[in-house]
């Protein structure tokens, strides 16, 4: 199945238009940039952009939310930084750190799409730059991402020995038969509250998410959010090459990505760990991470009300 397009239609305003250049008066600043990190990946993947390709989705869904009864283009513009080019050159947290400084200063959440999550220490060290104690982290994945060496399994662990606070990262939807006991215990050890699947299960998702903010950003600390697309079943998921049956729902990931950006303290957030060309036919992966950008859109709305 290919690519179909909608039919056009003034009174449906395709989220696409959402896309600008520069801040819009009277609306929420929303910064987009696409950082398709690959090289460093446990998995082979391939180079396609995953990012344009969630751009391009978004053409599949409107403006409009009907739980909130608002129209997203009346209140907030998403400001498209575009790709970085050379994604895993040994320069990107540099010209990374440029473009976050370079925002303007309305821009109340910053969401970076990957590539893999590699995605999530480069993010994250541009942003805090030589001070991650002010920082908290809460993560959405299957894998705790402790991993030695670098690749896109070692993001936590990097953050951790660059100065990141163990006891402000959460890490939530954590996968049966998807990690280990040697870094379950590392996690342990670095003081990391872990949320499993099974636990988040047994709570409301909004119980789960304002635990995790509580614990990320306690003492007025920044959150970075990271949304690693492998916590979701691979039903729902098939682009991401460590997703599994038993995962989370389209609809539990939407639902996790809304509520976690109402929060002021959440600056910045990620979308990672898609291979467009693994993705299926329909290109459900892209689609749900395009929505995903749109609930986190949605959430900065409720910051206002």
């Amino acid at each position: 199945m290919g690519y179909v397009a909608n039919a056009r239609d003034p009174n449906w305003p395709s989220a696409h238009s959402l896309l600008t250049t520069a801040p819009v008066a009277h609306r929420a600043h929303v910064a987009l940039m696409g950082l398709a990190t690959f090289s460093t990946s446990v998995t082979p993947r391939s180079t396609l952009s995953t990012p344009e390709a969630v751009r391009r989705a978004l053409e599949r869904f409107s403006t409009w939310s009907y739980s909130d009864h608002i129209d997203l283009s009346e209140e907030v513009a998403l400001i498209d930084y575009g790709d970085l080019p050379e994604p895993d050159n040994e320069t990107v947290q540099q010209r990374l750190r440029a473009i976050f400084d370079s925002l303007d200063a309305s821009v109340e959440l910053r969401v970076v799409l990957g590539g893999d999550n590699a995605v999530t220490w480069h993010a994250l060290s541009a942003l805090a730059a030589s001070d991650m104690s002010q920082w908290g982290l809460i993560t959405l994945d299957a894998h705790l991402d402790l991993r030695d060496g670098v690749s896109n399994g070692s993001p936590v662990r990097q953050l951790l020995e660059a100065g990141l606070p163990g006891a402000n990262v959460v890490q939530v939807g954590l996968a049966d038969f998807s990690n280990s006991a040697f870094y379950a215990q590392r996690a342990h050890d670095a003081g990391i509250t872990v949320i499993s699947r099974d636990e988040m299960r047994s709570l409301s998702l909004e119980d789960v998410v304002d635990r995790a903010l509580a614990i990320a950003g306690a003492g007025g600390r920044k959150v970075y959010v990271d949304i690693d697309m492998d916590a979701g079943d691979r039903s729902v998921v098939p682009g991401c090459p460590a997703s599994a049956p038993g995962g989370l729902s389209a609809d539990e990931m939407r639902r996790f990505v809304r509520r976690v950006a109402s929060d002021a303290r959440v600056a910045a957030l990620d979308v990672t760990e898609i291979d467009v060309e693994r993705d299926s036919s329909d290109q459900r992966t892209v689609r749900l991470a395009a929505l995903l950008v749109l609930e986190a859109l949605a959430g900065v709305w409720r910051r206002r009300v």
